[in-house]
């Protein structure tokens, strides 16, 4: 029995999505996108590290088609030398120097050693967000997205890159983490249940999952995929998550690992619930299409849980979503430096590795990339009155009542007029 059950309700969603095609087209698309999906694992077992795109911040406007390509359909990028090594190094130095000053800060993994750190705040994090190549990359990562009907949208400009605030972390070698295995980000349930965020997989829903396209705007921009309030899901659109490397990191030594192909896992991820095994999970045969039949009957939406008031997910498992053979495909990002920065789509599924086998400490800054659209703006009108009090983005778990910190960034940290204008601040500093 599924010790997380979903709640009946969900039984009656499926049976709405599902009735918007037909059975017999569903059937023939799953059994079509697992022969692909066998495909791509393939490749992408075999390519290891290669399959993640690598290219330098001084030549994203000189990319070929072919590279753009790669990048769209992988989801996922290292840009090299974003930020100057020496400049990125010192944001950690004093990072560590905010912690030491402020041991009461809150962090987490493992208890009572705190390596991932709820701060938002910190010069090095406003800063490093407001530095002119850090919104530069952000802004070429937001205009991979267009509208298919080319007319635009009011209010949405993808060539003025907005904050969204998050946090940073400084993993110590040696420390297994088990807190960040593969999901996705971006809605959980809502990925389902929010028709906006639904009709951003529509072609995938109707059985048509090869012309699904991850960069179209249009239904993204009033998508809601915070349901439920949960305190860390994410309210706005961001096209792609990201962090800013201030340290050396390299495979086995705590850095991200990604599954390089954003059509095939929305696909097979948007799907699987509506598909059940009639062999035992840990059937040698389970990866047969024959093996699989439609489900109509049950609320499953394997990979979402239920977390609080909410959902957390979608979390693919080798055991739920075997055909992804994730044990496998999980592939690190190759080894980054100091002002390096790795982004990944919004849809795709990512983890951190358990293992940290290195000599030092691998240290980044999470910063998305997020483009300027009403909903966004709105919400970084509200991050703006957050930091200007120093307390939690909006988005986040709330600050202790009473707590405050020493050598918390200011207004007047952030000079220039693109990153106050990413910021929701005015642009004339007082």
């Amino acid at each position: 029995m599924d010790p997380n059950p979903l709640p009946s309700r969900f039984l009656q969603l499926k049976r709405e999505i599902i009735s918007m095609a037909t059975g017999e087209h569903l059937i023939s698309a799953w059994g079509d996108l697992l022969q692909e999906v066998a495909k791509r694992t393939d490749e992408i077992i075999q390519q290891g590290h290669d399959s993640i795109p690598q290219v330098n911040f001084s030549d994203l406007d000189a990319l070929s088609s072919e590279q753009i390509d790669a990048i769209k359909r992988r989801g996922s990028v290292v840009i090299r030398g974003v930020v100057d090594s020496t400049e990125a190094a010192q944001w950690k130095s004093d990072l560590v120097e905010f912690i030491n000053n402020n041991p009461h800060a809150p962090g987490s993994f493992p208890e009572g050693d705190k390596q991932f750190f709820h701060l938002y705040w910190t010069p090095s994090q406003v800063r490093a967000r407001a530095h002119p190549n850090v919104l530069k990359a952000n802004a070429w990562l937001n205009k991979l997205y267009h509208f298919k009907s080319g007319k635009g949208a009011d209010g949405v400009d993808l060539s003025v890159p907005l904050v969204y605030a998050d946090r940073f972390r400084i993993r110590h070698p040696g420390v297994q983490w088990d807190a960040f295995p593969p999901h996705v980000d971006g809605g959980t349930i809502e990925r389902w249940e929010d028709r906006n965020l639904r009709r951003c997989f529509q072609d995938i829903l109707a059985g048509n999952w090869r012309a699904h396209d991850p960069y179209e705007l249009e239904h993204r921009l009033d998508a809601r995929s915070s349901l439920y309030g949960r305190p860390d899901q994410a309210s706005v659109f961001r096209t792609f998550q990201g962090w800013l490397a201030l340290s050396e990191t390299a495979p086995t030594q705590g850095t991200l690992k990604v599954f390089p192909d954003v059509v095939i896992s929305n696909a097979y991820i948007m799907l699987r619930p509506f598909f059940r095994p009639v062999v035992p999970l840990d059937d040698p045969t389970i990866l047969d299409p024959k093996n699989w039949e439609l489900d109509t009957s049950t609320p499953d939406f394997p990979g979402i849980i239920p977390w609080n008031t909410g959902f957390i997910g979608p979390r693919p498992t080798p055991e739920l979503h075997p055909h992804l053979r994730l044990d496998k495909t999980m592939t690190s990002v190759p080894k980054v430096y100091p002002g390096d920065m790795v982004f990944w789509h919004c849809d795709v599924v990512h983890s951190v590795e358990q293992e940290h086998t290195g000599a030092n400490d691998s240290a980044v800054i999470y910063i998305p990339a997020m483009p300027q659209t009403p909903q966004n703006l709105a919400y970084v009108q509200r991050q703006a009155e957050a930091f200007l009090a120093g307390v939690n983005p909006p988005d986040f778990g709330q600050s202790m009542e009473g707590v405050t910190y020493v050598g918390l960034a200011v207004e007047s940290d952030i000079k220039e007029p693109a990153g106050r204008l990413a910021m929701g601040l005015p642009i004339q500093v007082a």
